[in-house]
């Protein structure tokens, strides 16, 4: 059988704060302009989840876009919605909240709950219509 990659996409809204504690405020302020501001600032973040596999022979699925909606929902959309993610969730914690490292840990917290035979195979992250990260678990 073919390998077919399949997509669940996904949104919530959070804010954050870039700031490197080791680093002094002056060099916060350069490097991370607006996003440093200290009365945090937010984002409507979307999600596509990508997992990929060989279709099941009985149902013709990769996987049950059902169980993988209510996988994302429950790990992903549930504990950072509506957050700031540097104090609110659990699994952001002591890390940085870039996008990047954002996409990084949403990927931890799915790679190991994919129903079915199917492997997650990338996370895309949009946190503005113009910026944005994929993640493919290297």
């Amino acid at each position: 059988m073919p390998t077919v990659y399949i997509t669940r996409k996904a949104h919530f809204n959070a804010a954050h704060r870039l700031h490197n504690p080791e680093r002094s405020d002056e060099w916060n302020r350069e490097t991370f302009g607006k996003c440093n501001s200290p009365n945090w600032h937010g984002h409507n973040y979307e999600l596509d989840v990508t997992v990929a596999g060989e279709p099941d022979p009985d149902t013709g699925f990769v996987v049950d876009l059902a169980e993988l909606k209510a996988i994302i929902q429950e790990r992903v959309v549930l504990p950072l919605d509506h957050k700031n993610l540097n104090l609110d969730v659990p699994f952001l914690a002591g890390k940085k909240t870039s996008t990047e490292m954002l996409a990084i840990a949403i990927w931890e917290q799915l790679a190991d709950h994919i129903p079915g035979s199917g492997r997650l195979h990338e996370i895309s992250l949009r946190e503005t219509h113009n910026n944005s990260v994929v993640y493919r678990g290297e």
